[in-house]
């Protein structure tokens, strides 16, 4: 328990071992039934309550799990353990919005919460293999976080507009620069990653120094737009048929 459990550990984490590639495959699974019955939970309020609910315990206890886990352990630190990542951003308002049903809560969970918690469990930022909790705890809640946003735009019958695109899009900017420019230093945290990107991320190949902010905003942006078409495309799918 004590290894499990622990601050420290023998084991670590290796990208695209095989207990990663497991964990890549269930979160497709997982993506891929949400798209195919996306129509058949949206018709049945039964499920879609459960599937709501579901993911709203799991984001809750993943984080305040791991919060209780740095508290335990007499590490707990406001630069490395507030969620205020994009993924911990994405987290917070897919809760929010699996529990008001808000148009704009969900809007926003489809973009904040779908691609980038997706990226982050291609390239983890994470030194624990899969015998440490850090782990389990990682995968979960980042899986939880990507399906939410998929269960969400797909499952209910929010729409999804350019408008609310942009919207998201700027909210982003302006929350980047609050912690960019005053969380960040004030603190010498890195959330964000706009002191420095990631080791060993997709990060890392953003340049450096301004053209590095550019290329962050540029891909957001590009991200954003290429989920809006998608939807776009989904939804006259379903009309078609």
């Amino acid at each position: 328990m004590d290894t499990w459990f622990g601050v420290s550990s023998t084991h670590l984490f290796h990208p695209f071992s095989a207990s990663h590639l497991l964990m890549l495959i269930i979160y497709s699974a997982g993506a891929a039934a949400l798209l195919i019955n996306s129509s058949r939970i949206s018709q049945r309020p039964s499920l879609y309550r459960a599937i709501r609910w579901g993911f709203l315990i799991v984001l809750v206890l993943s984080e305040l799990v791991y919060q209780g886990w740095a508290i335990y352990h007499h590490m707990w630190s406001f630069p490395d353990h507030m969620p205020l990542h994009l993924c911990g951003i994405a987290s917070i308002t897919a809760m929010l919005a699996l529990l008001f049903q808000k148009d704009k809560l969900i809007q926003m969970t489809f973009f904040l919460a779908v691609i980038p918690a997706f990226l982050a469990l291609v390239t983890p930022d994470i030194p624990y293999g899969y015998e440490h909790f850090r782990f389990w705890k990682f995968f979960i809640h980042h899986m939880a976080i990507s399906w939410s946003g998929i269960f969400l735009s797909m499952a209910g019958n929010t729409n999804i507009t350019f408008a609310s695109m942009m919207r998201t899009f700027l909210l982003l900017i302006a929350y980047a620069l609050f912690i960019g420019m005053i969380i960040n230093p004030l603190t010498g945290a890195n959330y964000l990653y706009l002191a420095r990107p990631a080791e060993d991320t997709l990060l890392t190949l953003f340049g450096e120094g301004f053209s590095y902010y550019i290329n962050l905003s540029t891909t957001a942006l590009i991200v954003f737009y290429l989920l809006y078409l998608s939807m776009k495309f989904y939804r006259r799918s379903r009309q078609i048929r």
